[in-house]
């Protein structure tokens, strides 16, 4: 489930670096470039009534974005973007030392599927990482490679299921970055394709069923709007038998029936049992049952509300084993039996701690990954609940991975930090033994670096954890550029990661610093809860708090801080930045969720509303989102900080439309020398699959705009 409702999270990159470059500062950015006038946006009278209140919404026009309009506008923005950014002397050598430091081996971690080991592989600056496969003790060779499905690399491999035996798969692809995906299946012993593509997938997983068929969601296509743009409502949950064609397929849930917004399902590893979770958010769900081993069983709900998450992880027999956050913000594992579902049943296997617990299961063993202050700390137990041993990890940092089939007496995990280049260590089950199996072919010394957590208060006096990274010998002497990055939502946790993009700012003797604001998940369901609806101001006030903290303590000044962050975090951008907007030089907000009043028209947006609030619903929630959303509170003569947005034509999760609008209304009302502009990508999406190319361009292109406005001049 929780691959489905974390929707708005986007992932860095993990990359590294080599040289290390000595610190060049100017006082004043470089006077000789120059911004074309933006283009002469048009306005339209339309007025929305909430409550009484009337809202003007003059670039609604900007939301249509198959009209020639606005692709013309598109058009003209770019042109100002790439004009600006191209008098930035030192932009194209960024992009060169990104390309240098991203040519190097990368490795997933692998996993067993029949009688061959699968892993991903890209050889330094492939658009699309490779699908390798081997058997033991024999050479790779090439099973998947996503660079053949498209000429410049913008259809990417979205996924991949085997069945149990390993003798088929479905891989799912994605095109220009779309969340809309196809279906593809393998005989995978001869890597031939078998039976016919399916289309019009979103969000979801292959659920195989023996070598039968896969059970899969996905929506209907927009009745109104684009297919990018339109809303999409009611998931519907399908079994596809291998030979026929999709129109065929059985509808096994949801639909007109059981109106819900997010499907997901799941067999247990033995197949015995069809797990169904169900949201109309991004947080809580139902969870349904069905038992396989009898024909014409009947799918059972367990739990018929939304108020906590549910995960059924495995069985053993007729034992179910639940993650759970009922009764347990900081979660919990828990064991019933398939005759005692109730939850007066339920006992506890691993009981809820003060730390937050996230779990894996493999070699019958569970893997309880948890979070103190932000950071893994991880312990093994048994399906009994006994606790066999604590893992010895490398250093402070964020592991992942933990999983494995149940007769495997191995597995792989991963392990980085901001600091830390990304590891692969195969690991023990048994003996609990830990040994390096991959790590970054990079020339990067940690020793030089120090990335430290401490703790400040918010407004509000709350304590909130931030991680500040940075080179060992830098002078403290608040002049230092600064990037301040969030996120705060959706219990998302932001644990340390390694970035390329990070170490071209440390090496220009730059800070790096990431708060853990309320509204994540790295303190459990409060601190979730406690940014969510009319307490989101807690999260820009708690990011606000970082930006003092590090002015405070002489980390940096309000004229070399800058502050990024991308979908959620986006909003956090932009909403900081128009509420003090004296307080950051540089703003960018990435793929922004940025008219607070409409983002549920759009896609799956009105399944955020858990965290958001929707406008339509009360007055009082109507005042409150108003009051804090960026697109609205933008004031007409106040001088913004310099802001780049950055957007793709096929963001269907947060459509382009909310960083049009905002940027559209930013360039009209603000009053100042910093520039606004607008960087939209074509044939792209929210993030995920985009090719390397396009990273490391648009990476340069941020990093360029930031340096030159915090006036700090990049030398290699």
């Amino acid at each position: 489930m929780k691959a489905i409702v974390k929707i708005l999270f986007c992932a860095t990159l993990l990359v590294a670096c080599n040289n290390e470059n000595p610190t060049s500062k100017i006082i004043n950015p470089n006077k000789d470039i120059s911004i074309m006038p933006y283009p002469e946006t048009k306005k339209t009278e339309i007025i929305d009534n909430y409550f009484g209140t009337q809202v003007i919404d003059p670039y609604r026009w900007l939301e249509n974005d198959m009209a020639e309009d606005t692709k013309a506008w598109v058009i003209q923005q770019n042109e100002v973007t790439e004009n600006y950014l191209s008098q930035i002397p030192y932009r194209n050598s960024i992009k060169n030392r990104l390309e240098k430091l991203w040519n190097y081996e990368k490795y997933s971690a692998p996993f067993k599927e029949g009688d061959y080991i699968y892993f991903y592989k890209n050889n330094g600056l492939q658009n699309q990482y490779v699908l390798y496969r081997q058997k033991e003790g024999g050479d790779a060779e090439v099973f998947l490679d996503p660079n053949k499905f498209s000429d410049d690399g913008t259809t990417s491999l979205a996924g991949i299921s085997f069945s149990k035996d390993g003798s088929l798969a479905a891989y799912q692809i994605s095109e220009g970055g779309s969340d809309w995906r196809k279906a593809i299946v393998l005989n995978a012993i001869e890597n031939k394709i078998v039976g016919d593509t399916l289309v019009d997938l979103k969000f979801t997983g292959l659920a195989w069923k023996g070598n039968e068929g896969f059970y899969y969601s996905s929506y209907d296509k927009p009745k109104e709007g684009s297919t990018l743009s339109g809303l999409t409502q009611y998931h519907k949950l399908y079994f596809h038998k291998l030979g026929t064609p999709q129109s065929e397929d059985k509808l096994v849930f949801g639909g007109d029936k059981t109106k819900r917004r997010y499907i997901d399902a799941t067999l247990t590893e033995d197949e015995h049992f069809l797990i169904i979770t169900a949201a109309n958010t991004t947080s809580g769900n139902e969870l349904y049952i069905q038992d396989l081993s009898k024909p014409g069983s009947p799918i059972i709900n367990i739990i018929n509300n939304f108020e906590q998450e549910y995960d059924i992880l495995d069985n053993q027999g007729e034992t179910l084993f639940i993650y759970t956050n009922l009764n347990a913000p900081n979660y919990r594992v828990v064991s019933t039996s398939i005759d005692r579902l109730a939850i007066e049943n339920w006992k506890d296997i691993i009981p809820e701690t003060e730390n937050v617990l996230n779990v894996s299961i493999g070699g019958g063993k569970i893997f309880a990954n948890y979070l103190k202050d932000a950071t893994s700390f991880v312990q093994q137990y048994d399906y009994s609940g006994k606790l066999e041993r604590n893992i010895e990890l490398p250093s402070v940092g964020t592991a992942s991975g933990f999983s494995a089939k149940e007769d495997e007496t191995e597995l792989y995990y991963s392990f980085t930090s901001y600091i830390y280049p990304p590891t692969i260590l195969k690991y023990n089950i048994n003996n609990g033994g830990s040994s390096e199996y991959k790590k970054a072919a990079v020339d990067f010394d940690p020793l030089l670096y120090e990335s430290k957590q401490v703790f400040y208060e918010s407004k509000d006096g709350t304590k909130i954890p931030m991680i500040i990274t940075y080179k060992k010998d830098i002078e403290l002497d608040g002049n230092n550029p600064t990037l301040l990055y969030g996120y705060g939502g959706f219990n998302v946790n932001l644990t340390p990661t390694f970035s390329t993009s990070n170490i071209i700012l440390l090496q220009q003797g730059g800070i790096y610093a990431v708060a853990n604001l309320r509204g994540g998940g790295e303190y459990g369901e409060k601190w979730h809860i406690a940014g969510t609806k009319m307490q989101k101001q807690n999260v820009f006030d708690d990011f606000i708090a970082a930006g003092e903290y590090l002015i405070e303590n002489k980390y940096t000044s309000s004229e070399k801080l800058a502050i990024a962050g991308g979908s959620n975090g986006g909003l956090l951008v932009g909403a900081v930045m128009t509420q003090r907007p004296e307080l950051f030089k540089v703003a960018l907000p990435a793929v922004g969720v940025l008219d607070m009043l409409r983002y549920n028209k759009f896609t799956a947006g009105a399944g955020w509303s858990f965290d958001y609030g929707i406008a339509e619903d009360s007055k009082e929630m109507f005042e409150y989102l108003i009051k804090y959303s960026p697109y609205h509170a933008i004031k007409q003569g106040v001088s913004y900080p310099a802001t780049l947005i950055t957007t793709a034509d096929h963001d269907d999760r947060v459509v382009p439309a909310h960083s049009f609008k905002f940027a559209a209304r930013l360039q009209e009302y603000h009053q100042g020398n910093n520039p606004v502009l607008i960087r939209i990508e074509t044939n792209a999406g929210h993030g995920a699959g985009k090719p390397t190319d396009k990273i490391i361009e648009e990476a340069a292109d941020k990093w360029a705009f930031m340096f030159q406005n915090l006036g700090i001049r990049y030398t290699d």
